[in-house]
């Protein structure tokens, strides 16, 4: 995350575009985003019938399951194509093609906010988070989620300076993140922010063929190792959530 960096959009929209013809970027099983969904509720509180926005959607699987959680949930996505793919797939779900440093919503017109696999792909995620901040109601809650750096196999398979770093699947834009410095970021927002670190979230797909056959590998290890109360720091996912103050 370098400040003074920005986000590259169309490289995104080209990206995740081609992507929804094969309707293959789900990359979690259905059990992993369940926990998510799970730590959503833990974590925001929220209860039944608030009003979430689920940014960079994608083809909109995780507003469906807010949807299922009781939730009036909206996504929005910079795809026009994934938009497309999850308004077939998921009829009468709202959701929007849009920019989520520049959201088409009012002011203060969400209980919650989730951002999904969103935050690190923003070199400078600053302008993302003041656009949380602006369309949460006061005393609103958001919780992100995203591959943590400090993460040895985060780093040395999706970080540009591990030398075993693999472009595949992924933009020019993303990088894991640190968790403090995202902190930071939204802390500087107005927010009270917390960190908790993820494990055991099991991959289904990954874009290389030959990472893929790894898969196994990699989940157990993440299971067993990182699960270890002594790891949590190392876990490969970081959740950052917190709350709008007044």
């Amino acid at each position: 995350m370098s400040l003074g960096s920005v986000q590259d959009k169309q490289k995104e929209i080209a990206f995740f575009d081609a992507h929804a013809a094969s309707d293959e970027y789900d990359v979690f099983t259905p059990e992993a985003s369940a926990r998510l969904i799970s730590a959503f509720v833990r974590l925001t509180g929220l209860p039944r019938g608030a009003r979430v926005a689920d940014l960079g959607c994608g083809s909109g699987v995780f507003t469906e399951l807010l949807r299922r959680a009781g939730y009036a949930s909206v996504g929005l996505d910079i795809s026009p194509k994934l938009v497309a793919l999850g308004r077939s797939k998921y009829p009468g779900l709202e959701l929007f093609e849009g920019d989520a440093e520049n959201l088409l919503f009012g002011s203060e017109s969400f209980d919650g906010v989730l951002l999904i696999g969103l935050v690190h792909h923003f070199p400078d995620p600053r302008r993302l988070a003041g656009e949380v901040r602006r369309v949460l109601k006061a005393g609103g809650r958001f919780v992100a989620f995203d591959p943590n750096r400090m993460n040895p196999f985060m780093w040395l398979y999706r970080d540009r300076a591990s030398p075993f770093y693999s472009p595949l699947g992924v933009t020019e834009n993303e990088r894991p993140i640190l968790a403090r410095r995202v902190a930071e970021i939204f802390r500087n927002e107005g927010f009270r922010v917390q960190t908790d670190y993820l494990a055991g979230l099991a991959y289904r797909y990954v874009a290389s063929q030959a990472t893929r056959a790894l898969l196994p590998i990699y989940n157990f290890i993440d299971a067993t190792l990182f699960e270890l109360s002594i790891m949590r720091p190392f876990r490969p996912f970081a959740l950052t959530s917190g709350e709008k103050l007044t």
